[in-house]
């Protein structure tokens, strides 16, 4: 099966999120950000490893990478491999007596793992397809050549005004809004 490999860009919070937050994941060779909304919880719990804060008793996760390791196994991967009404599913890749196991979690979960065994954290392509944004660096003015061999600069669709804005929602690191965008631009293309 098809894996793209994801880094973690950063944790992002929005007033108007309830207290959810968005993990932010970068495509390891290529372009594109895939935001996954999470819980306070687990957002602390993964912002907590990845500044490499420990806490005086062990937090959930930390019970849970300790309890793998004391049965002998090792978190190797976290696969988001689903996306089905706007939630995500994912996989924990786990090796255990040399075998290679699966367990079904929450993308939120299985991400506070991979960090704290410093797992690799992949996503099938279809779902960066359906649910990714493309992040681009500054973009030029599109120009369009006139019969007269002249650059005049053209009307922009309702789709590139969308996909501009998105763009501008990225550079700002506004990915709720990003997100809202995202799903518009999927149904004009749909």
């Amino acid at each position: 099966m098809d894996k793209i490999k994801m880094d973690i860009l950063g944790l992002s919070t929005s007033p108007s999120s309830g207290g959810a937050y968005a993990l932010i994941l970068n495509e390891v060779e290529g372009n594109r950000r895939l935001p996954i909304i999470i819980g306070t919880f687990e957002a602390q719990a993964i912002a907590l490893e990845l500044e490499h804060i420990r806490p005086p008793r062990p937090m959930t996760h930390d019970l849970l990478k300790n309890m793998i390791q004391n049965f002998g196994s090792d978190v190797e991967q976290v696969f988001i491999n689903d996306l089905s009404e706007g939630t995500f599913f994912a996989k924990i890749i786990y090796e255990e007596n040399g075998q290679e196991m699966e367990q079904d979690a929450r993308p939120s979960d299985a991400i506070a793992l991979a960090v704290r065994f410093d797992a690799s954290i992949y996503v099938a392509p279809e779902i960066l397809d359906e649910a990714g944004i493309v992040s681009e660096g500054e973009e030029g003015e599109e120009l369009t050549a006139t019969a007269e061999g002249k650059d005049q600069p053209r009307e922009m669709s309702k789709l590139e005004r969308l996909e501009n804005e998105l763009q501008t929602a990225i550079d700002t690191e506004n990915y709720e809004k990003a997100a809202r965008l995202r799903d518009e631009i999927q149904k004009l293309k749909g």
